[in-house]
């Protein structure tokens, strides 16, 4: 049986996106959203651990980030917790994320 979720995941121009909002993954960090809206989640990987001979994300930093560039780095953060693997980090950001754009 497929997953919904993966179906809505598509490559728009040079970005995947998801639910409409561009995924970016630059080295341990990954970005979701629109950088005109007031917010993004970030996601910085912190560590990883074989699974089946891959590396795989293990403690995944959650944050919800303010776009405005005139803040300091500590003013922007809004939320913020860590969580084991990937899955659960992405799932209760997007939670925030959807709450905080309404």
């Amino acid at each position: 049986m497929e997953d919904k979720n993966i179906l809505e995941a598509t490559v728009d121009g040079k970005f995947l996106t998801y639910k409409g909002r561009p995924l970016v993954r630059g080295e341990n960090t990954i970005c979701y959203g629109f950088m005109e809206d007031p917010y993004v989640l970030q996601m910085t990987i912190m560590t990883t651990k074989k699974v089946h001979d891959k590396e795989v994300p293990d403690k995944v930093l959650i944050q919800i980030v303010k776009t405005d560039k005139s803040l300091s780095a500590q003013e922007r953060i809004v939320k913020q917790d860590m969580k084991s693997g990937l899955y659960d980090a992405f799932d209760l950001g997007l939670i925030w994320l959807e709450r905080l754009l309404g």
